[in-house]
């Protein structure tokens, strides 16, 4: 087939042609400036170049309102930053009853229980959606990563709720909890393949779905127990205090453990968002299809709020004396040596002589961004009033940062947080009417339904 002059030249619009090429060489070579920084990204790492030293040098991590004196914990390989998190923020009571120093709740017993709950709901899932095709974008979604070690706050509130908390010495961590590549590796292949076979079973009805299930369960049990343990039934919770002195409450369950020190209303926290997408009004509730972990709990569900009110949550949160659980994009912007973030930490911008003008909302709808992470607020810098910057404990160590507690400036908030965790009755009337609506439903593969990890 011969091709006209117009499809022709269409043809040579679509490709790269060596005339192209040719000038996009000689545009580089033009400019002394190319040259020069690519003889120094060829030989330093490009954050050494685009580092904007005086941001870095302003920022120390004292702050006017500090509430930590524990030390940080470590997920290691693993993405539990979330339940890791969830954990810190609860210890601070909890040793506090104890009257010890430091205090850690097992982050090995959620992280078994949340594997567990989480194969069953993603097997539910597929049973749901069995009669679709297998390249339905929804299927597609969750056969593209049957399980991870990521969460979202509701989802720890909902295994704290049904399957109670440990010691961490009751459950302590094992190889795989602190990597779990392996194990989840394995979990994949296994729930993939009942995937398969509950697909396969379309027409034969649910109980015949559900007996299949059964047996993958089974499966997927002994491997997370091979990994990680047994989690307790009961356990004999003993400790000494900071005076050195002797305590023992006898035999406990997970259950009994968490009720006794657990000192804040998890049920009462609710989580909010900032989403400045136009598709999302400010002010309504949102839940992503398919989201969550623990089948029978109530669904994942967000608030969308502005930004300043965000920062006011928090910062009262903190001057009143409690840390704050948060979700973030970490590695934007971010200095892990110095344990920093600002969001004009580096300039791209000037090394690469190019623009980058996206916002918050266009990082959002075109998968530039989304939360990554989640950690604990645990101070907050005042000038007037007014937020400067926030001490952050992150759960990656002691090695960085002022012992392992980072400091973000308040900049790289409003750019990078998306969500927060606080008490229903810190919101304004109207906010606490919203949560009442019916939640506006996202598709599975919103954004906005990522997981920190």
């Amino acid at each position: 087939m011969t091709l006209g002059n117009d499809d022709s030249r269409q043809a040579m619009d679509r490709s790269l042609t060596l005339d192209q090429i040719r000038s996009f060489e000689e545009e580089f070579a033009a400019r002394p400036a190319n040259r020069l920084m690519q003889n120094a990204v060829t030989g330093t790492p490009v954050d050494d170049i685009a580092l904007d030293r005086r941001v870095l040098t302003g920022t120390d991590h004292s702050v006017s309102h500090h509430l930590d004196d524990w030390r940080a914990t470590n997920q290691k390989q693993s993405g539990r930053c979330w339940l890791f998190a969830g954990l810190n923020l609860l210890r601070v009571g909890a040793a506090r009853k104890l009257g010890v120093k430091d205090f850690e709740f097992s982050q090995n017993h959620l992280l078994w229980w949340d594997k567990f709950e989480r194969a069953n709901r993603f097997l539910e899932a597929v049973i749901e959606t069995a009669d679709r095709p297998v390249d339905d974008r929804t299927v597609a979604h969750l056969l593209a990563n049957p399980i991870g070690d990521g969460g979202q706050w509701n989802m720890f509130v909902a295994l704290v709720a049904k399957h109670g908390l440990v010691p961490k010495s009751a459950m302590p961590e094992t190889d795989s909890s602190s990597s779990t590549r392996a194990m989840n590796r394995a979990l994949r292949t296994l729930l993939r393949q009942g995937a398969r076979d509950l697909r396969g079973q379309a027409g034969e009805g649910v109980e015949a779905q559900r007996k299949t299930k059964r047996e993958v369960l089974a499966a997927v049990h002994r491997v997370i127990s091979i990994h990680l343990g047994t989690p307790p039934q009961r356990f004999l919770w003993q400790w000494e205090d900071r005076n050195r002195e002797f305590h023992r409450d006898g035999w406990l369950t997970p259950a009994q453990f968490a009720a006794a020190y657990v000192q804040l209303p998890l049920t009462e926290y609710v989580c909010l968002v900032h989403d400045p997408r136009a598709t999302s009004p400010v002010g309504r509730t949102f839940t992503v299809e398919y989201l969550g972990n623990v089948v029978d709990a109530p669904p994942v569900v967000y608030l969308n709020v502005p930004m300043e009110l965000l920062k006011r949550l928090a910062m009262e949160s903190i001057v009143g004396g409690e840390p704050v659980w948060f979700g973030c994009d970490v590695k934007k912007m971010m200095r892990a040596d110095a344990g920093v973030w600002d969001a004009a930490l580096f300039d791209y911008a000037a090394v690469y002589d190019a623009p980058f003008t996206m916002d918050k909302a266009d990082r959002l709808l075109h998968h530039e961004t989304r939360m990554t992470h989640a950690m604990l607020f645990t101070g907050v810098d005042l000038v007037d009033g007014a937020p400067r910057r926030w001490r952050v404990e992150n759960s990656w160590g002691e090695e960085k940062a002022d012992r392992g507690f980072w400091t973000m400036n308040d900049s790289w908030f409003g750019e990078h947080v998306f969500e927060i965790a606080v008490r229903r009755s810190a919101l304004p009337p109207d906010l606490v009417a919203a949560l009442d609506q019916p939640p506006i439903v996202l598709p599975a593969w919103d954004p906005m339904g990522s997981l920190a990890d």
